[in-house]
């Protein structure tokens, strides 16, 4: 499955591509102009550049061939003017010699960076796996979808979370995001995935799950002192689909409501009826078993779309918000990959930046009752 990130990385690798021709055109351009200039204009800054910009867009053997050509066609000016064998034409091509050389030594650097760059994200990949494992992409009637975007484009992982188990209850999901930033919201984001994991089916209700998710925080608050107790509040969405795929719960503590995709292209959003405070801020609520169960009804070709504010926060250039309610309505997808799809590519046309300025997490659920409810294998004849 392709990322939403891709079209982003072949642009760059394409202009990458381009800015590989600009030393041979420095090189060819320096010795024209030379050639047809008279002697005391001299174009070696276009000789001195080539080999310098060529270390950090090609291979060793490309740039030690790029100031091998700079030295080259410097050596060939100074001869076909006579300079060559002057001291001012020596001193000349001595300073090309060791910019090349100097070029050598900056790409030989800028690689050793490059391999410890790779490392730190293979290293980073494997904790999102390990972190935030991709689910099925079909449970039973249930067709899902999940993506995750870093505000940094350079990062993998974030303080934002999700979810999906499914249970005798049926299919509960969550999704969240956490206050901090840093180490100290991926330990977060841990701790609270395996408490919802467990919790998922160990509670028959969807009120048991939270209400274990905050105990399970405050606890880990008191014991860890990298989760701030301040800072380190949750907001999180959980989502309970029946298993006959009709209905779907929902507790909402602090987080954007999700919307409801119909399959005429309406969209409603499903905020919660009663206010609650996020995760880990029970001891603040003067209420703290005030949060509701909302039953929303969830129609066959409906799709179920949880985010986190890295999507509605996002701004376009006059500061305005993006708005997936508006963006969304009067539209039909596929599934729910093309939800996701869709809203990925409108808050990247919409902040004009090729991102959102936080991290997004996007889970959609798609019901198809129609379709065999054997978790996605194929039937087999009896």
């Amino acid at each position: 499955m392709g990322s939403a990130g891709e079209p982003r990385i072949d642009m760059e690798r394409g202009m990458v591509r381009r800015l590989r021709l600009l030393p041979f055109i420095l090189l060819i351009g320096g010795g024209v102009l030379d050639v047809v200039t008279p002697p005391k204009f001299s174009a070696t800054a276009f000789y001195a550049a080539a080999p310098i910009i060529a270390a950090p867009l090609m291979s060793l053997w490309g740039t030690v061939l790029t100031g091998l050509a700079a030295c080259a066609v410097d050596a060939a000016v100074l001869a076909h003017f006579g300079f060559l064998d002057h001291q001012d034409g020596l001193t000349e091509l001595a300073s090309i010699v060791a910019v090349a050389v100097m070029a050598v030594v900056i790409n030989r650097l800028l690689y050793h960076r490059d391999v410890r760059l790779r490392s730190a994200r293979g290293i980073a990949t494997v904790v999102q796996n390990a972190v935030l494992p991709r689910p099925r992409n079909r449970i039973g009637p249930f067709r899902i979808a999940v993506r995750y975007e870093a505000a940094l484009k350079e990062a993998q992982i974030g303080g934002d979370l999700y979810a999906v188990q499914k249970t005798a209850q049926g299919l509960r999901c969550i999704i969240g995001d956490v206050r901090g930033k840093g180490l100290g919201a991926v330990e977060a984001v841990s701790l609270v995935l395996g408490a919802f994991r467990e919790a998922a089916h160990d509670e028959p209700t969807l009120d048991g799950v939270w209400r274990r998710l905050e105990r399970t925080l405050m606890r880990e608050v008191e014991s860890r002192p990298s989760l701030d107790r301040q800072e380190g509040f949750i907001t999180a969405l959980l989502a309970e689909i029946a298993p006959s795929g009709d209905m779907v719960r929902l507790v909402n503590r602090g987080h954007p409501g999700p919307l409801l995709l119909l399959p005429d292209g309406t969209v409603r959003a499903a905020e919660p009826s009663r206010t609650a405070l996020p995760l880990g801020l029970a001891v603040l609520d003067a209420e703290p078993d005030r949060a509701a169960v909302d039953a929303v009804p969830f129609p066959e070709g409906a799709t179920l779309l949880l985010y986190t504010d890295g999507v509605t926060e996002a701004r376009d250039r006059a500061g305005v918000f993006y708005d997936p309610v508006t963006s969304l309505a009067g539209r039909r997808f596929a599934g729910p990959d093309a939800v996701l799809n869709a809203v990925v590519d409108d808050v990247h046309q919409h902040t004009g930046s090729g991102g959102a300025d936080d991290d997004m997490a996007l889970l959609a659920v798609t019901v198809t009752r129609g379709e065999d409810g054997n978790d996605g294998k194929p039937k087999t004849a009896s």
